[in-house]
């Protein structure tokens, strides 16, 4: 009856060799499920930051489509402030040429310190400048726009500091850096 109960080494190392198998293909699954994982959280990261950074390019556009309409607006008033104009004019036109996000974010920050400047010798200048509705409606527009502007940079680096964390941390960076150009550091 023991020897009935007993298995013979071949049976042993059949059993020890699947186990072996097994076990294997169940550390293979995990590695891929962990590998898909990780590579779909940088997509979702990836496109969040184009979505983020397209909501800024929005709002930069706004912003530069109202410059013409101030400039209209001040031009009655403020004859003695063209240079200032020009200045505003042509941070707007580098704005609008801007190809890549560096170069964007570079003139838009050009464009507001031209608009602060303008704005401190305008209303500094011209105080009947203020009791024009059109004129104050536009600075309204552009103040909000501002704002927005800045809640939505806020919302990109956060989202860019995340992409780049995840870049930089292991396991995760292998897989980041094995997906491609699209997936490098983000400024």
């Amino acid at each position: 009856m023991v020897n009935g109960l007993l298995l013979g080494t071949g049976a042993i190392v059949g059993i020890v060799v699947g186990a072996v198998v097994l076990l294997l293909v169940i550390v293979a699954i995990c590695i891929v499920a962990w590998w898909i994982k990780t590579r779909n959280a940088f997509v979702r990261l990836k496109n969040k930051a184009e979505e983020a950074w397209a909501t800024i390019d929005v709002y930069l556009k706004k912003r530069f489509d109202l410059i013409p309409n101030l400039v209209e607006t001040v031009k009655g008033f403020a004859k003695h402030e063209s240079e200032t104009l020009k200045g505003v004019i042509a941070a707007r036109n580098i704005g609008m040429t801007a190809a890549t996000p560096e170069e964007k974010m570079a003139a838009a920050n050009n464009l507001t310190s031209s608009l602060r400047t303008f704005f401190s010798a305008v209303s500094e200048s011209y105080p009947q400048l203020q009791a024009n509705t059109n004129f104050m409606d536009l600075q309204r527009q552009l103040q909000n726009l501002e704002g927005e502007l800045e809640s939505s940079r806020r919302y990109y680096n956060g989202v860019v500091k995340s992409f780049n964390t995840k870049l930089e941390i292991f396991p995760a960076n292998i897989v980041g850096n094995r997906m491609g150009e699209d997936y490098k550091k983000r400024p």
